[in-house]
């Protein structure tokens, strides 16, 4: 682990500012999930997750709502996560995103011209904090060749198997990939769908990380990882974000997110 614990108050800090400030409309109150069934369903279906790449928006946790779209939990505790372009349009998020420290551990890693793709505040609600089944980021973020995403993953709060720490099975980066989640052709509907299917991984072969406040865990596009259902009273928030290596690298065009005009993939190294 790479310590950042000089802005880990500042970085949640903002974010409880910005959850403060933030107004949904009714239609785009979308829980969030990672079953196959229901992201075909929601995230899937909602123009408000598939533009989200380059705005900031937020997705809820089940059961925060009433049947009028009202919150029946504090709207501070009603979010899974708030994603995809802090990194773009936040200053202190974009500030920890390109710090030397980040661009110091892209270097060894050897990456010459790495780019960001997306970034998310992950909250990890106490007592209700959603499990995220086994998936390779890789299923989302395709790239031609393979092995060229690398998600960072900074702990704001001490991730503990109680609260939901990250599970990986070691090794398991060496086998690609079974499954893709893919634009579908415009005008039909759902928005996306999936090609393949998710294995059935052996639960034994999961190995757990709990990581400090202040520490980066990073994750290989195709290694198989996993977090459990938040039962604890302790959050555990965490900011991460996905760098490409874009030398010789084909980001496919049938993945979810896409850059735009208005946000191109930035460029990790600023000097």
């Amino acid at each position: 682990p790479l310590g950042i614990p000089k802005r880990r108050l500042s970085i949640m800090h903002r974010m409880a500012e910005i959850v403060e400030q933030m107004d949904v409309p009714d239609h785009c109150r979308t829980t969030f999930s990672t079953y196959h069934e229901e992201q075909l369903k929601t995230q899937g279906n909602a123009d408000y997750f598939i533009t989200s790449g380059d705005k900031i928006r937020f997705f809820f946790e089940k059961g925060v709502f009433d049947d009028k779209g009202e919150f029946i939990v504090p709207r501070e505790r009603s979010l899974n996560k708030v994603g995809h372009a802090l990194h773009a349009y936040e200053p202190l998020y974009k500030k920890v995103t390109h710090s030397p420290k980040i661009q110091g551990i892209a270097k060894k890693l050897g990456l010459k011209s790495p780019v960001v793709t997306q970034s998310m505040y992950i909250f990890k609600q106490p007592g209700i904090g959603g499990e995220v089944t086994p998936h390779q980021d890789a299923t989302f973020l395709y790239t031609e060749p393979l092995g060229r995403v690398i998600g960072l993953w900074i702990a704001l709060e001490d991730a503990t198997v109680n609260n939901g720490c990250l599970w990986f099975i070691p090794g398991s980066q060496n086998s690609g990939i079974t499954r893709r989640m893919v634009r579908t052709p415009k005008g039909t509907f759902p928005l996306t769908d999936f090609i393949g299917t998710e294995k059935t991984y052996d639960e034994d072969k999961f190995v757990a990380a709990p990581v400090r406040k202040g520490g980066v865990v990073l994750i290989h596009g195709e290694v198989v990882h996993r977090s459990a259902q938040n039962t604890s009273a302790d959050s555990r928030h965490v900011y991460t974000f996905h760098i490409m290596e874009s030398q010789s690298t084909k980001w496919s065009p049938d993945n979810w997110l896409q850059p735009t005009e208005e946000l191109p993939f930035p460029l990790l190294y600023t000097d």
